[in-house]
């Protein structure tokens, strides 16, 4: 590590909510706003974004659903409308109460999600089970009321997606549920290499609203956990009170069954916190705004002379291979210019020199190893795309141990405590099932459940904190 590295990045085993913030800083992915617990997120960090939607949404049209926007403007009365969820986002909402020098008749709620002001217009649109399924999303922004603000993780105003589908039947509505879920999990681990355990949210945890939640929920390197994404099943809840209704094929009046299901720029704060490193940003290659920089190096106008045609020229075989490239050849000093990069997190630095042109060949240093490899130009074109995905792989399988290392099978409270007192992770562990259990354990852990995995053996046993029998084994873990 070089000597400005370790001033740069404070180390994630002293302080790893500096070290967070000095990656973000570092890599110039997004500052504080102005206005309290707002962000700006800069170009370098909205690029990552851009290249998250552009994977999601392809993903999403792929399942039918299509895009369209709603407003950020939602009059209160429709947020009343629905008991369980003006009570599950009140003390989050955002009230426009004067706008153009007057008080306003009836206050407006500035978009914390948008169900609502969704529904009222799904009640307009949908007349026959002929239009049925409806399968929408939306990328906007949200506001939620946030009062210790980290960026990315926890901001006032946020940028997301979200859909809302409405189906003929139930089965249709709980199937469309799992299969968006199912499209969040391939995304984050395909492309983001987060390992992720799905799942159902407790009761307690559920959207307000909902009939149930299901999640994806990830460890960061602090083995704390992060909600990933979830998909709601709303059953009918949202359409009973919206009017939401279909005429079937027998000519009988039904309401609608519907969804959500949502991800946001959260996810960055996820990559930061599962990938990086040290040293700064890791970004893995599927998701990365720049594949490679190549960083020519000369020390006077003779051998830049030798050196930038073939720079140049590796630069244009590499983008017909369909790959991000950036050429530094400002008038610095190697060593600044490789620790820019290092801590913007792009996944291979190449490196050309007088020395390298006489080999004909070239230095490719990976972000994620640190590991250099001296290639023939005329086989960089092969090889750096093969490296590339290697790196995709090593991160995920690096993050997969991680995973796999700090989660417990955990029988007794004691030791539960002891776990959530020291190292922390997830624990494995089976639950009674009552609210009061869950929020003593919360109470006194600071643990919650974090999701009822899917995949899991039959059976039963104790329950970790009140010796009752327990159906399921929960995840719980401290979160984000």
């Amino acid at each position: 590590m070089s000597q400005s590295s370790e001033q740069s990045i404070t180390k994630r085993k002293d302080d790893f909510s500096k070290w967070y913030q000095d990656v973000i800083d570092g890599a110039q992915l997004a500052e504080h706003g102005s206005a309290k617990g707002t962000m700006v997120i800069r170009p370098y960090g909205y690029a990552i974004w851009e290249n998250m939607q552009k994977v999601l949404d392809a993903m999403f049209k792929e399942t039918g659903v299509q895009n369209a926007y709603f407003p950020l403007f939602i009059p209160e009365s429709f947020l009343k409308k629905e008991a369980d969820h003006v009570e599950g986002f009140a003390p989050e909402v955002a009230v426009v109460t004067h706008a153009g020098g007057k008080k306003l008749e009836e206050p407006l709620i500035v978009r914390p999600t948008s169900e609502t002001i969704i529904n009222d217009s799904y009640s307009r649109w949908i007349q026959s089970y002929r239009d049925l399924p409806l399968l929408i999303n939306q990328w906007a922004n949200i506001v939620r009321w946030e009062m210790r603000p980290r960026l990315f993780l926890r901001t006032t105003e946020f940028l997301w997606q979200e859909g809302h589908t409405v189906h003929a039947t139930k089965e249709d509505a709980e199937d469309r549920v799992q299969m968006m879920l199912d499209v969040y999990k391939k995304f984050v681990e395909e492309y983001l290499a987060m390992p992720v355990i799905a799942g159902r949210k407790s009761d307690t945890e559920k959207f307000a609203g909902a009939d149930f939640t299901t999640c994806i929920e990830a460890m960061m390197q602090d083995k704390k956990a992060l909600q990933a994404g979830t998909s709601h099943m709303l059953g009918q809840n949202f359409a009973k009170v919206f009017d939401v209704k279909f005429l079937n094929e027998d000519g009988e009046q039904e309401y609608g069954w519907q969804t959500s299901w949502g991800v946001s720029t959260r996810m960055i704060g996820g990559l930061i916190m599962t990938h990086s490193d040290d040293n700064g940003l890791v970004v893995p290659p599927k998701i990365a705004p720049t594949h490679a920089v190549i960083i020519p190096i000369f020390s006077d106008e003779k051998e830049k002379k030798q050196v930038m045609p073939v720079a140049e020229d590796l630069a244009e075989k590499l983008k017909l291979e369909d790959l991000k490239i950036i050429l530094d050849d400002r008038d610095m000093r190697p060593g600044p210019r490789f620790f820019e990069w290092e801590k913007k997190g792009v996944p291979i630095r190449i490196e050309i020199g007088p020395k390298d042109i006489k080999n004909n060949s070239v230095v490719a240093v990976r972000r994620d190893t640190g590991e250099k490899e001296n290639i023939k130009q005329d086989e960089c074109a092969k090889k750096i795309p093969n490296i590339l995905d290697d790196i995709q792989k090593n991160l995920f399988e690096k993050a997969s141990k991680f995973l796999k290392d700090n989660t417990h099978e955990v029988s007794y409270w004691d030791e539960f405590k002891k776990i959530m007192q020291n190292n922390g992770g997830f624990i494995s562990a089976y639950w009674c099932g009552n609210a009061k259990c869950e929020q003593e354990i919360k109470d006194e852990t600071k643990a919650t459940i974090r999701c009822i995995p899917f995949c899991q053996d039959n059976g039963s046993g104790k329950c970790v904190h009140c010796d009752k029998t327990g159906k399921q084994k929960v995840i719980f873990a401290k979160a984000y």
